[in-house]
């Protein structure tokens, strides 16, 4: 593997394509090493955790507002709400974060979004990194979706989900996001003027030098955009030497993982780690489902064998009225003791109804918005652990709970998910995206929770 280092100090820019130079970090110069802004919630959790599992630490930060208080940290992870915006609001948004991040000194930034690339020719993939091309005067950006260690791959730019092209899989049904089209390419062409370019498998098991000068020969042909097959973690390994020293960078999960890892042992300058515990036995217990999966439906299902279950129906018109009885409901059972489920998860007709009458956005934001009300009205009852499904569900709750930052737990057999609210109520949670996990998740983190 290439390890090559540049000269200079941290924070220097290559003039040859924005590469930030990863010089060892002058006392008192940087905060974070490196800040993962991640386009939702349950996305920054899962890099997280993978990144606890290796040793890594991790402050992982819901609210932006906290990171100068925050101090020098290795890796900040930034969980935001982007996924969904439209492109102005998302690059708005975008804007006012990375001022925040360099404003603290922010040596390198990745920019985070689902494996499977979720996207409309509307998304704001594309624009954002247009944005973030501008802003950090950068000739050139790699895109890396797909996760093999978890099935997603891309090979020759198309991609495949458990094996299947994306546009045969569940994926082709996502109610906000439907992969129709399967060329990676295509689609992010769709969302920038930027010139889209390919960097194959077959280049990057060439060697690190070989693609490194497919990728400068491209650049000379005017690409700008690079987007990374991800066949297997070569391809990722390679992909990470070549781009490593860029000051910004984007993709999932494994390159994620994969430039800490090398960055790391390029450097050799490491935070140490504290880890916070979670406070076992106190409060209540609930879970909050918002996803509509298949797989949702099932965990859903699961949970309600033993435990009970509230379904609310979000084609009513009174919110309040709603939050309001799914409260008094779930205080009852609370005060025996039980751990309660309420669920805005209807079944495929109801959500075309719900769809119809208030949009496909309209009818995701009423249903985050009344369990995120439901989970503040339980934190106040003394409920302190929440199993949440459904990525935007999770930000909307974490937001509701007024959690500002978490500490993440190491990736386990439950998967990603696991964190503890770093205030005084500590609250211990589980949130998952809703397409993942196995069918008794939810009483599993539950259980995880209650374990000494």
């Amino acid at each position: 593997m290439d390890r090559q280092s540049w000269p200079g100090g941290a924070g220097t820019v290559d003039p040859a394509h924005g590469a930030c130079r990863s010089g060892r970090r002058e006392e008192g110069h940087t905060s974070f090493r490196f800040a993962v802004v991640a386009d939702d919630f349950t996305g920054g959790l899962f890099v997280a955790s993978q990144l606890e599992r290796r040793g890594i630490p991790v402050v992982y930060v819901s609210d932006a507002d906290v990171l100068p208080d925050i101090g020098d940290q290795e890796v900040v992870v930034v969980a935001t709400r982007l996924r969904f915006l439209s492109s102005t609001e998302a690059v708005a948004r975008l804007d006012a974060l990375t001022t925040a991040l360099d404003a603290v000194g922010t040596r390198r930034i990745f920019y985070k979004y689902c494996s499977t690339f979720d996207s409309t020719d509307a998304g704001n993939i594309g624009p954002c990194a247009d944005f973030l091309m501008r802003r950090y005067g950068m000739e050139r950006l790699v895109f890396s979706p797909g996760y093999p260690d978890f099935r997603t791959y891309v090979h020759e730019g198309y991609m495949f989900y458990k094996d299947r092209l994306i546009s045969e899989s569940i994926k082709r049904f996502d109610p906000i996001t439907p992969m129709n089209d399967p060329d990676m390419v295509r689609v992010l062409q769709r969302q920038t003027r930027e010139t889209v370019g390919l960097l194959p498998h077959r280049v990057l098991h060439g060697g690190v030098d070989a693609a490194r000068g497919f990728v400068r020969e491209q650049q000379d042909r005017g690409v700008r955009y690079f987007l990374m097959d991800c066949v297997d973690n070569d391809d990722v390994a390679c992909g990470a030497a070549i781009f490593r020293h860029d000051r910004v960078t984007t993709g999932a999960d494994a390159l994620a993982v994969e430039l800490a890892m090398q960055w790391r042992q390029e450097e050799r300058a490491f935070v140490s780690h504290t880890r916070a515990q979670a406070v076992r036995g106190a409060g209540g217990a609930a879970v909050l489902v918002g996803s509509c999966s298949q797989i949702s439906i099932v965990q859903h299902d699961h949970f309600a064998r033993a435990n009970p279950v509230l379904d609310l129906d979000i084609r009513e018109a009174d919110e309040v009225r709603l939050a309001g009885q799914a409260l008094a409901w779930a205080g009852r059972h609370l005060e025996e003791g039980r751990a309660v489920g309420l669920s805005v998860a209807g079944d495929p007709a109801q959500v075309a109804q719900a769809q119809a009458l208030f949009g496909v956005m309209g009818a995701a934001r009423k249903a985050e918005a009344i369990l995120a009300t439901v989970a503040k009205g339980l934190a106040e009852r003394g409920v302190r652990k929440f199993v949440v499904s459904g990525g935007e569900t999770s930000g909307a709750v974490v937001e509701a709970l007024g959690i500002q930052r978490m500490q993440v737990l190491p990736f386990d057999e439950l998967g990603a998910g696991s964190c503890i609210s770093l205030d005084e109520r500590r609250i211990s949670l589980f949130l998952k995206p809703g397409k993942i996990g196995a069918a008794d998740v939810f009483s599993a983190a539950l259980a995880k929770m209650r374990t000494p």
